[in-house]
């Protein structure tokens, strides 16, 4: 049969491993441009998906689909879609392909979901039992899940809480693939950390001091870290090894009854220790900004907009409008507008470079 991965470029990073991993298997994943092929593969988000909805309900092929969107909604996706791929894909793909090609059952494959129903998963990933990538390539993903339960955020939802590292070693065998080293992972300042929410500098450091051969960005897109890691200890090792001058983090709110009602897991005084933590060591702060909870308050999103101008001072501040994701807390719910005052005052520390993102149009993912 003729397996193939349509290609979309926003999963071009989970199409590398998922490649490497069926790779493992047998099997080769070769990119396409359309529906063509026997089994043909989809990696979709929220944001992207009813782009190809339509076109995989007309497929003559078996579609398979995962990512984030079929793993929260699988019942809802099954209408466009044969088999969804819940969660983790580098061993329940390679699994439903060897049923689908050599006459076993897919419908009893362990996370995976189809018109009977969802067979729940029995394992989660080593991530050193697969590579990230091999002849497709793509980032090195440092770590996996995350413990924090934010409202807005599907990475749990997706990765579990737990969170899990790979190895120094195979880091560093994978880093030498490349001049530069990037990295994926859902805080990178929790690299080598037991339970996710506290630092360990010292693996942070083994890791960082292996790596002679690459120049090193970490802390920046895709790796950003969470403010209340940015500290002294950790901004040395940005300094010191690595050749981003930036620091990217997550604000999300000015208020912090936002941030408890986000289960954010820090505070506003946290964000402005990051940011006098960066200047100290001459980092530039970039700072991501969210508007439009719906318990957010006029007072609470002045908030937002004092620590956006205060940011904007010292570094540089992304600011989004939120899209409440299925699977997360905020599923279902509808994005508050932004003040018109406020969004006059955004527009202006925009024009002066100071702020950029898009905060307009709502997003939704259920058109």
């Amino acid at each position: 049969m003729n397996i193939v991965w349509r290609y979309i470029s926003h999963s071009r990073n989970t199409y590398a491993g998922l490649y490497a991993a069926c790779e493992k298997y047998g099997y080769s994943l070769e990119p396409v441009d359309g529906p063509e092929g026997d089994i043909i593969c989809y990696s979709l988000n929220s944001l992207n998906y009813n782009l190809y909805a339509e076109e995989m309900r007309e497929a003559e092929g078996i579609v398979i689909t995962g990512g984030p969107h079929p793993s929260a909604c699988w019942d809802e996706v099954l209408r466009d879609a044969d088999y969804v791929v819940v969660g983790e894909g580098e061993r329940t793909l390679p699994r439903l392909l060897d049923a689908l090609t050599k006459g076993g059952d897919p419908e009893s494959v362990p996370g995976v979901a189809s018109k009977n129903g969802l067979t729940p998963t029995d394992h989660s990933v080593r991530l050193d039992a697969y590579p990230c990538f091999s002849r497709m390539k793509g980032y090195i993903e440092l770590s996996r899940g995350c413990p924090f339960n934010c409202g807005y955020c599907q990475t749990p939802r997706l990765h579990g809480n737990r969170m899990r590292h790979r190895s120094r070693e195979a880091v560093v065998e994978l880093a030498s693939k490349f001049r530069d080293a990037r990295f994926v992972t859902p805080n990178a300042f929790a690299y080598g950390s037991s339970d996710g929410v506290h630092p360990d500098v010292e693996k942070l450091e083994r890791l960082l001091s292996s790596l002679t051969k690459n120049n090193i960005y970490l802390g920046t897109f895709p790796s950003e870290v969470r403010p209340e890691f940015v500290l002294p200890e950790t901004a040395e090792l940005v300094v010191q090894y690595c050749s981003n001058k930036n620091l990217h983090f997550g604000a999300q709110a000015g208020s912090d009854d936002v941030l408890r009602k986000l289960k954010r897991g820090h505070t506003i005084d946290d964000v402005m220790k990051a940011i006098d933590t960066c200047l100290d060591f001459h980092l530039l702060p970039v700072v991501d900004v969210i508007f439009g909870f719906p318990f957010e308050t006029d007072e609470d999103q002045q908030k937002t907009f004092d620590l956006v101008k205060e940011i904007s001072r010292y570094g540089k501040v992304h600011v989004h409008l939120l899209t409440p994701l299925p699977g997360t807390d905020l599923a279902g719910t509808v994005c508050r507008d932004i003040l018109p005052d406020i969004d006059s005052k955004l527009g202006k520390l925009a024009q002066n470079g100071h702020v950029t993102g898009y905060w307009h149009e709502k997003i939704d993912w259920a058109k």
